[in-house]
Order: C-alpha cells, then sequence, then structure tokens
C-alpha cells in the first residue's frame, strides 16, 4: 500500500497543500519551509493509531492543535488532513482508500481539541461519516477518531495497519554508540537510533542474518576494506555489531560500533529501515557524513537494496549531489516555497522552465539551486 494523495489545510508552515505521490519523493526547499513538517503528517497519523497514542495524545506531544495550527490561518482555522491509499502502484490512479480528518478547538473553557468530521471510503463508497447522530447526542465522542478504535474501525483497519507501520529514522551516530552518555527516557519510537542495536537483537534470528548480509554486500562496494557485518552480544548480553576489515593480518582486523565513522552507521540504519518492513518510510537528508560519490548513488542504491515489493520512501535533502542522479523524475521532487501566506508546494515537473530544461537531458540538481537558496544570500558578504 503506498500514499497517492495528501492534502492539508493549516497544518504548520501549509494553509492549503495538495500533491500526488509515488514510489518515491524528494522534498526540496530552503532552510525552515516545512520539509519535516511535511513528514510530521505521517508521523502524526502513526501516533494517532499506535499503542498508547490516540488523536489527544498525538496534539499535546506537538505542544497542542495551536502548535500545529498554521500560523497564516485566519478566517477558517481548522485543521484538516486528506490522504489517499493505493493498494498498489500497478492499481492505477483510483485510490482503494480515502481517509479524511478535521480538528478544531473549542474557544473557550478548556479548548480541548475535537473532530470536525472524520470520514473514510474504500472504492469510493462512503464507509463513515462523523459527526453521526451519536456524536451529535454526547460530544465528547468527538475527542477520539474512530481510526484509533479497534471496536470502531473494523471495516477499514487496512488504513490503521498501514500509518501505523510508518518508519521514521533520522540516525543520530553518537546516540548509537553511547546511549548511556545521553540521560533521560529514550524516545517513543526511537526516531534517533539509541536503541537501534536493541532492534536488530530483537529481530528474529532468520530475518536478522537475511538482512545483514544484505546490509554487508553494500557495504563491501561502499567502505574501503570492508569484509564483514557480524551481530554480537557482549558479557552482559548487551547487543553489538561487528566489521571484519582486510587487514594485513589473516583473519583481518575487526572493530565494533563505537568505532566505526558517522558515514558507515548511517548507512547502516539506512539499510536496515528499507529492510524492516513495506509500508512508509520516512528519511530526513539520508546524505549527512556521507562521500559525495556515495550520494551521488544514494537513490540508485536505495532503490537496488530494497526487496521486489518495494517500500514508498519520502525523504527530505539538501544535496545537490544526491539529485543529481538523472533517474530522478521532475515529478517526483516536491519544491517548498516559503511565502508571506505560508508554505506552497509544487512539483518540478508542473514548472515549465524546469520542465524544459528537464526534458532536454538536465538533472534536477542542475536547476534546483535558484529554487532553493535564499533569496538574500548574496548579501550575507556584507553581514557584520
Amino acid at each position: 500500500m503506498l500514499v497517492s494523495h495528501i492534502a492539508l489545510k493549516n497544518w504548520r508552515n501549509f494553509p492549503s497543500a495538495e500533491v500526488s505521490l509515488g514510489e518515491r519523493a524528494f522534498l526540496v526547499g530552503p532552510n525552515a519551509c516545512g520539509k519535516s513538517n511535511f513528514l510530521d503528517v505521517f508521523r502524526f497519523l502513526r501516533d494517532i493509531v499506535k499503542a498508547g497514542g490516540g488523536l489527544q495524545k498525538s496534539l499535546q506531544d506537538r505542544g497542542g492543535l495551536s502548535k500545529v495550527r498554521c500560523l497564516a490561518a485566519r478566517k477558517d482555522p481548522d485543521v484538516a488532513i486528506a490522504v489517499s491509499l493505493l493498494e498498489s502502484e500497478k492499481d492505477g490512479i483510483a485510490p482503494t482508500w480515502k481517509y479524511e480528518i478535521g480538528i478544531k478547538q473549542d474557544r473557550r473553557g478548556l479548548q480541548q481539541p475535537y473532530l470536525s468530521y472524520e470520514r473514510v471510503w474504500k472504492n469510493n463508497v462512503l464507509l463513515l461519516d462523523r459527526p453521526n447522530e451519536d456524536d451529535k447526542k454526547d460530544r465528547l465522542r468527538l475527542s477520539q477518531t474512530h481510526l484509533e478504535q479497534i471496536n470502531a474501525n473494523e471495516k477499514f483497519r487496512d488504513i490503521a495497519n498501514f500509518f501505523k507501520s510508518a518508519l521514521y529514522l533520522h540516525l543520530v551516530p553518537q546516540l548509537l554508540r553511547y546511549p548511556t552518555a545521553f540521560l533521560g527516557t529514550a524516545m517513543p519510537e526511537d526516531p534517533f537510533g539509541r536503541n537501534f542495536l536493541e532492534r536488530i537483537a530483537t529481530t528474529p534470528e532468520r530475518t536478522r542474518r537475511a538482512r545483514l548480509k544484505k546490509i554487508e554486500k553494500a557495504l563491501q562496494k561502499l567502505v574501503p576494506q570492508f569484509k564483514e557485518l557480524l551481530d554480537t552480544k557482549d558479557d552482559h548480553g548487551i547487543p553489538h555489531l561487528e566489521a571484519v576489515y582486510e587487514h594485513w593480518r589473516a583473519r583481518g582486523a575487526r572493530q565494533r560500533e563505537d568505532q566505526f565513522s558517522d558515514g558507515t552507521l548511517r548507512l547502516i540504519g539506512l539499510f536496515w529501515s528499507l529492510l524492516e518492513g513495506k509500508f512508509l518510510l520516512l528519511l530526513e537528508e539520508p546524505e549527512l557524513s556521507l562521500h559525495t560519490s556515495i550520494v551521488k548513488k544514494l537513490a540508485s542504491i536505495l532503490q537496488r537494496l530494497q526487496s521486489p515489493e518495494k517500500r514508498q520512501v519520502i525523504l527530505s535533502t539538501h544535496s545537490t549531489d544526491l539529485l543529481s542522479d538523472k533517474g530522478i523524475g521532475g515529478e517526483e521532487v516536491l519544491l517548498l516555497k516559503p511565502t508571506k501566506e505560508g508554505t506552497q508546494i509544487h512539483k518540478m515537473s508542473d514548472i515549465e522552465e524546469a520542465r524544459v530544461l528537464l526534458e532536454g537531458g538536465s538533472s534536477i540538481a542542475d536547476i534546483i539551486l535558484p529554487y532553493t537558496e535564499p533569496p538574500s544570500i548574496d548579501q550575507m558578504e556584507f553581514f557584520k
């Protein structure tokens, strides 16, 4: 299953935006234009349906509805999200599922958020339309979605399971190397990889070995002298990764993860994420810590490493090296353009000047900079 279309109203940077999506989407734009906030839409939907989540907690974790609502929202301040889902990209353009949610807030009292509406369609047949008669009798029911309730989502649980399976990972090498050095409890879902080694260790052995073998083959081509990737446990039962490098010693030189380079750790995290499931994968700036030559091939590497049933990947990037891959089409690149009234989203293939250059053989990297650089960047030389 994959997201084929998304529409947003008053979500963070976006007063109004909608775009169709394919198997891959590359988010580009200047700093603070909303790339992370676009990815957070899918994390928000995941947080609604995950165990211990729900609509109220998902909003509270983001500082409340007032923090989620776009600053440009005026006359119609409700926040709305509409997502269309295809069972498979081969199914054409007509979505199998469509889920819509609108959220508003009491203006007085506790200012609790509640649903202005919640709707579900399957194959254009309306399955859910709230508020219904029961909601009108007891408005407290509108503080929860039916999507998050097992006793209410039976007919459309496939949507809940899809959102629940969305994976976000922005592995921070220092957290993985020294997890005990960072005080406090780990964040839910472990988005920065503090417990990444435990995640590997608790994967069933056959699956774990198969994934590590695929990652090993990729690293042999990308990391000099890299020979073998092993998962081990120390005398205290703590899981580790161990790499064998070709060396003057017959059995090679061994290193544990605390000796791996940042780039090697980020590659392992990226590759494991691709192999970990078949649903939506969200990546932020996967080019960080990687050599330019790897970044230039990263888009095709991410494609090839996946199983025949490829998972949908939505990633943000600032890297022209990554975008230099001519296999990236203009329809896959979403340009986020900030304005005084909020951020707009445009496909590069819909911008006439860009489309002409792409059809002439240019890559996205050849044309993207004027669209993404800060407008006053040239004035920095006069800044004191």
